[in-house]
């Protein structure tokens, strides 16, 4: 199974985890316009990259051998929360204005979900996808 879009779509969300990490060292409020944007392209990428995993990715691998098939279910369930999360948080902070007027709240919430986030694309590249070609 070729993974490559996967993994490309890996590399874009983690670039928009670097250029908001950037831009909050330049200053939350003063850069709060950018953030929101950012938040927002981000968003529509892991939209985009969920969806193509529950529809393609992991139904083809519960077909795999049996061990494989329990790895890609167990990864699906994980991925269920983080989404959540991750859902919360750019419902949240999708607004320039309500970055601008809680920056402190911003950080807090960025560090805890994206480092969520940024966990799990690093679990799924170093472990899973290998686990995956391999198979």
């Amino acid at each position: 199974m070729n993974l490559d879009k996967y993994r490309r779509e890996h590399a874009d969300i983690l670039d928009h985890v670097q250029q908001l990490k950037a831009l909050s060292a330049q200053g939350i409020a003063a850069q709060a316009a950018a953030i929101a944007r950012v938040v927002i392209a981000m968003s529509s990428v892991i939209k985009l990259h969920l969806s193509v995993e529950d529809r393609f990715l992991y139904p083809a691998l519960q077909q795999a051998d049996a061990t494989l098939a329990t790895k890609a279910r167990q990864y699906q369930e994980e991925m269920t929360s983080i989404s959540t999360e991750y859902g919360q948080f750019s419902r949240q902070w999708n607004d320039a204005q309500r970055i601008a007027e809680q920056p402190e709240h911003f950080r807090t919430e960025a560090n805890r979900v994206l480092k969520m986030l940024f966990e799990r694309i690093v679990r799924e590249n170093r472990e899973f996808y290998p686990m995956v070609e391999a198979a």
